[in-house]
């Protein structure tokens, strides 16, 4: 009875222990989610409340005067909506084309009669960790003739060696006598890779495609050095200059002023800019509910494993 007693004891001291260590685990936690969600909060708040208003400060939390006139200012900025086309644009065809290369590298490397495949692998690691410099990549921009190009977008990013490692340790998985019956059946290496290999690989290939197009969304120094025209001007860019250039955040607020005449006397450039960053942020927020379920199952199962 007394050793039952004691076993009972002990249990329940690790059953506190567990319930104390789990609920520390949660108090950090809700710190650390107030502290990264409430940025983009404070941005919503100031963004739906009248402008004027907002110069009184106070608005922290909540919108003290709700208005939409913010969000329609954005909205018929016609710099705002190029910005927005070229960078949905370069999201769309940047991660079809990358994922697409990338994956065909990974596959290529999994094959075992691959030529040369020794030789291959160390060039695509060196570039992990060096590379020419800016001068030379900027340099070589020009002499390719992508300088001021949408091309410039895509074809400098087609292929991303860290992103190949991850699919191509998702690759080697894969059941190698499912591509031996095939090529039985008479597939070839195309066939095998479009028909088999990727349908088996989305939950990587969704992952990569994840962390593609938050690249390509949020990438703006790829817009600021190698474009000058202001048609291939990217949302990221053109935030940018919004945030550190007081004479275009007082050009986008004097725009809305004429674009919402009967609302002129509530705009100013601060809500506008406000309105700005959550309309900037919110489409690839958006995108992870849908590429979650693929999210944790492709990162563990594309790890590199010792």
């Amino acid at each position: 009875m007394r050793v039952d007693h004691t076993l009972k004891s002990k249990r329940n001291v690790g059953l506190n222990r567990n319930t104390a260590f789990d609920w520390i685990n949660y108090f950090i936690m809700m710190i650390l989610a107030f502290v990264m969600i409430y940025p983009l909060w404070y941005c919503i708040a100031g963004s739906l409340n009248e402008g004027m208003d907002y110069l009184r400060g106070g608005v922290f939390l909540w919108p003290r005067k709700w208005t939409l006139a913010n969000y329609k200012a954005v909205f018929l900025d016609r710099a705002i909506l190029n910005a927005f086309g070229i960078t949905i644009l370069k999201c769309l065809i940047g991660t079809v084309t990358s994922v697409l290369c990338t994956a065909m590298a990974a596959y290529a490397i999994t094959r075992p009669n691959l030529k040369l495949k020794r030789i291959y692998i160390p060039f695509i690691m060196l570039t992990m960790f060096f590379s020419g410099g800016l001068i030379p990549y900027f340099v070589l921009i020009v002499d390719l003739n992508l300088y001021d190009s949408f091309l410039v977008y895509i074809i400098p990013t087609m292929f991303s060696a860290y992103n190949m490692i991850i699919i191509q340790s998702f690759m080697r998985e894969l059941s190698g006598e499912l591509i031996e019956s095939a090529k039985l059946d008479g597939a070839g290496e195309y066939r095998i890779f479009f028909q088999m290999i990727l349908p088996l690989s989305k939950p990587v290939l969704a992952t990569i495609a994840l962390f593609t197009v938050v690249t390509h969304w949020n990438s703006y120094f790829d817009s600021m050095m190698y474009t000058s025209s202001q048609e291939l001007q990217t949302i990221q860019l053109f935030l940018k200059k919004v945030i550190t250039d007081p004479s275009v955040s007082r050009g986008l607020g004097s725009a809305a002023t004429i674009a919402i005449p009967d609302q002129a006397a509530t705009l100013t450039p601060q809500v506008v800019k406000l309105a700005t960053m959550v309309v900037t942020a919110l489409p690839v927020i958006s995108i992870y509910p849908f590429l979650q379920r693929y999210f944790v199952k492709g990162v563990t199962m594309g790890s590199v494993k010792g």
